[in-house]
């Protein structure tokens, strides 16, 4: 893989709304869904998303299905990744849908709590 490339990601005509809410089902994803709505790329380190309560290889597999549902975009630098939110073709796909689970979500750190709950309960 050279430089600047995107890890594979589903077509834009192809990204499906019961696998994108079926992604966002769950807590962890859900912040992270909070995190990537502000439009900028971010790094794949947890502690930078707030999820430093979790492994590296827990957040790497959240990242992972929330890019092959479609939610996000995973770009390849190097040895690093970026990963930001789909937004443009969300919004093509399912008009408002963004707009109304960002408006309904806890925008505390509640939803990382819930994530670190289940951690701890060995989830």
């Amino acid at each position: 893989m050279t430089d600047d490339e995107r890890l594979p990601q589903p077509p834009t005509a192809d990204i499906d709304l019961v696998t994108v809410l079926h992604a966002l089902g769950d807590p962890v994803r859900m912040r992270l869904l909070l995190s990537y709505a502000d439009g900028a790329e971010h790094s794949c380190d947890p502690r930078g998303l707030g999820l430093d309560h979790l492994h590296k290889s827990t957040v790497s597999h959240h990242m992972r299905v929330l890019r092959e549902a479609g939610v996000t975009t995973t770009r390849v630098a190097g040895r690093n990744r970026f990963v930001s939110l789909r937004r443009a073709d969300l919004d093509a796909r399912f008009p408002g849908l963004l707009d109304a689970l960002l408006a309904s979500a806890p925008q505390s750190a509640a939803v990382a709590d819930v994530g670190a709950g289940a951690v701890a309960a060995g989830a």
